[in-house]
């Protein structure tokens, strides 16, 4: 899975398909990502004790890796990740432009 927490993403597919959003949270062994603002669900919550209020919340759900794109900020468009050594670490980089991601 080449997307990390941070990453800006786009939506390609669903009801969200073309929105752009920020990595949350990646979940690897799903091959899944939350992303902030996009697929929001509500819940209805119990108080428990002091500490969490009673109410409806919204809930960022995940959603399946292969519905998002990474987004490149040279190219200003979805890009597909590469991989490049440089020296020990891998990067990595656009498809398209090349630069890092």
């Amino acid at each position: 899975m080449r997307v990390k927490k941070g990453d800006e993403v786009v939506v390609r597919t669903g009801k969200w398909a073309g929105q752009r959003g920020e990595v949350i949270r990646a979940i690897p062994t799903k091959n899944q990502v939350v992303l902030e603002g996009i697929n929001i669900s509500k819940r209805h919550v119990k108080q428990q004790g002091q500490t969490v209020q009673a109410g409806i919340i919204d809930k960022f759900m995940p959603l399946p890796v292969s519905a998002v794109s990474l987004w490149c900020k040279k190219c200003d468009g979805p890009t597909r990740a590469g991989m490049k050594t440089d020296g020990d670490k891998k990067v990595r980089v656009c498809r398209k432009c090349g630069a890092d991601l």
